[in-house]
C-alpha cells in the first residue's frame, strides 16, 4: 500500500530533518510510529498524506509513484486517507454532526444513506449530547474525538492518526485504541503517531521508531 524508497526532506535550505528512510505499509496492517519529540513524526505524516513532497527518494502509495502524480491525482489518492490531525481542523461554523458527516459529503452521499452510521458513531465516541454543538463550545478531549470520528466515518483504505489520544483521558484513550483495532480488523491500514509508551503495550503491533530523522522498524 505504502512505500518509502530512500526519502529524504529538508524545509527549504536547512538540514534534512528525514534522511534515507525506508519503510512499507502492508494492506490491513497496524502499526504505531514513535520516538522522541523533533525527531519527524509529524513529517512523515505529511508525506503519508500528500501535504508535502520529499526533497529526494521514491515514495509510491497504492501502487502510483507520486513523483509522477497531477495535483487532481493527488487529490484523488487523499480520498481513501483517513488522517487525525494535532490541531483537529474542524470547522466552526459546522456542528459536530455536521463536520464528522462532510467526507461522506463530499463523496456524494444522500444524508438519509448515513444519518444513522453518522449518529451512532458520535454515541460511541462519547458525543452523543454534542451533535448539534458547533467547535467553538466542544473541549479539547471533545473537538480531539470528533475529529478521530471525521476521520474513521469513510472507512478509509489508509488512516493515520497524530497523537490521537492527546487530550483525552486513560480510559477513553483505551476506547479510541479499540475504535482503531476494529477499523484495522475490517480492513484498514493504520498509523498511529504517538509518545504514549502505555497505549503501545495495550496492543502488540509493528512499531516505526524515528531518532534524528532516521527510521527503525520493530516488527
Amino acid at each position: 500500500m505504502v512505500r518509502f524508497e530512500n526519502v529524504g526532506l529538508r524545509y527549504g535550505l536547512g538540514s534534512e530533518v528525514l534522511r534515507d528512510v525506508s519503510f512499507h505499509v502492508d494492506p490491513h496492517s497496524f502499526q504505531f510510529l514513535t520516538g522522541p519529540s523533533g525527531a519527524g513524526k509529524t513529517s512523515l505524516l505529511r508525506l503519508l498524506f500528500l501535504a508535502l513532497r520529499p526533497t529526494r527518494g521514491l515514495i509510491t502509495l497504492f501502487g502510483h509513484d507520486l513523483s509522477r502524480l497531477s495535483t487532481d491525482a493527488m487529490a484523488t489518492l487523499r480520498r481513501r486517507i483517513g488522517i487525525v490531525f494535532q490541531d483537529f481542523r474542524l470547522l466552526d461554523h459546522l456542528t459536530t454532526y455536521e463536520n464528522i458527516a462532510l467526507p461522506l459529503r463530499v463523496l456524494g452521499r444522500d444524508e438519509a444513506s448515513y444519518r444513522e452510521e453518522v449518529i451512532e458513531l458520535l454515541h460511541w465516541v462519547g458525543l452523543g449530547e454534542r451533535i448539534w454543538a458547533l467547535p467553538p463550545v466542544l473541549s479539547g478531549g471533545e473537538k480531539q474525538r470528533a475529529a478521530i470520528a471525521r476521520a474513521v466515518i469513510g472507512r478509509p483504505q489508509l488512516l493515520l492518526a497524530d497523537e490521537p489520544t492527546g487530550n483525552v483521558d486513560p480510559n477513553l484513550a483505551r476506547r479510541l485504541l479499540r475504535l482503531f483495532i476494529e477499523l484495522h480488523k475490517s480492513g484498514t491500514s493504520v498509523v498511529i503517531a504517538t509518545h504514549d509508551i502505555g497505549l503501545m503495550d495495550q496492543y502488540d503491533a509493528r512499531r516505526l521508531v524515528l531518532h534524528e530523522g532516521r527510521l527503525h522498524v520493530y516488527d
